[in-house]
């Protein structure tokens, strides 16, 4: 689906941080929405979560850094950490080349993945929230 130019693919899940969960598998992989990625603008640096770390949906797991921005990567859901994508220590500007494919962040175990499922966008939920950030950024 696409909302006033950005991309949200229909089979992932979406945080209100601007994080996207993608299950296959009972796995979970996540990264960084076109939306957050557009704001950031050209991705520097990432601080990816250790694996074997225990995550909590919606706390921070590790930071991005653009030229103009620096912010915090959010779980979107709750898990052990299985592995990262070492490919962006070399290569952060994945992210911003290929959000959804080869800029994915890391997978996770998830532990409560029906339930966090539900604090998750998908949707007309989605599109209702993407309009209103951006008219919060636009301000």
């Amino acid at each position: 689906m696409e909302i006033e130019g950005y991309s949200f693919p229909d089979d992932l899940y979406y945080h209100k941080e601007h994080f996207w969960a993608k299950v296959t598998d009972n796995i979970v992989i996540m990264g960084t929405s076109d939306f957050a990625q557009k704001l950031a603008g050209q991705i520097v640096y990432i601080e990816l979560p250790s694996p074997g770390r225990s995550l909590e949906q919606g706390k921070p797991c590790g930071s991005l850094e653009s030229g103009k921005w620096v912010g915090r990567v959010y779980a979107p859901v709750s898990g052990k950490v299985e592995s990262t994508n070492q490919e962006l220590e070399d290569a952060p500007e994945l992210i911003n080349e290929s959000p959804y494919e080869k800029g994915w962040i890391c997978k996770i175990n998830p532990s409560n993945l029906q339930e966090e499922l539900k604090n998750l966008m998908q949707g007309e939920s989605l599109v209702e929230f993407i309009k209103s950030e951006i008219v919060r950024i636009k301000k």
